[in-house]
């Protein structure tokens, strides 16, 4: 860090005033993105989706909780794992004390993971979250999304050189790499109006950012991000920080 180039004051002002200007620039680019996100065409949820709660089993509709709109957050949490997906709790830790917050403007907020549920209550206890938590592993609700894979498609991956990063992930969820890769992180949004469900946005990858908010500040941290494919995966369950 002692390698970085100093300066004086004034050079510093100069340059985050430039800065500001393409920071403002950025937001102003986001607030953009953000209404053509909305501006997007609803798709009717015609497939009649069941899900397993600790209140029974559940359709889509009902997943709403008597509001009108509904986030999914889609955990990696396979039938075969003994625990989450690492980085999935490191999303869980960010999205579950802002459940109240969606809730105040007609928003619920949920996960949804193919495992048992007993499964996923047990592990949610463990992490100490509140948000409700279902279990999709009856209905093709995630493979629909994209979400889950077979083994066949994975093929591919999986004859190739596997990246030490999977593997290390796998291991962490107590499963093999075919199992772990069959699933995959996602978020998904639905409308619900007089009485019909829309599916009204899907997004994986990067596109979960956001739910992140460790990258956020990370990124305004002098050493940024400091992640590399030489670098061993720093990311934790919040209770394994200790240990590690």
């Amino acid at each position: 860090m002692t390698n970085h180039n100093v300066g004086t004051q004034e050079e510093w002002l100069a340059a985050r005033k430039e800065l500001l200007e393409r920071e403002k620039e950025h937001t102003r680019r986001s607030d953009e993105l953000a209404e053509q996100r909305r501006e997007l065409p609803w798709v009717a949820v015609e497939e009649q989706y069941s899900f397993e709660t600790v209140e029974g089993t559940k359709t889509l509709s009902e997943l709403f909780d008597g509001r009108s709109q509904l986030l999914i957050y889609h955990f990696m949490f396979g039938p075969t794992y003994e625990t989450g997906c690492t980085v999935c709790s490191s999303i869980a830790d960010n999205i579950d004390p802002n459940v109240v917050h969606l809730a105040a403007r007609d928003v619920t907020m949920l996960f949804v993971s193919q495992a048992p549920v007993e499964k996923l209550q047990a592990y949610k206890k463990r992490m100490g979250w509140g948000i409700k938590w279902v279990s999709a592993g009856g209905s093709d609700f995630n493979r629909d999304l994209g979400f889950t894979h077979t083994e066949e498609e994975l093929r591919p991956f999986l004859e190739g050189e596997i990246p030490p990063t999977v593997k290390q992930m796998a291991e962490r969820s107590g499963t093999d790499v075919a199992a772990y890769v069959a699933e995959g992180p996602g978020l998904s949004a639905y409308a619900l109006s007089d009485g019909t469900v829309y599916r009204t946005y899907v997004t994986t990858a990067r596109g979960l950012e956001p739910a992140m908010a460790y990258y956020g500040l990370l990124d305004r941290a002098p050493m940024g991000r400091n992640e590399g494919a030489s670098q061993p995966v720093w990311l934790r369950r919040h209770d394994e920080y200790e240990m590690a």
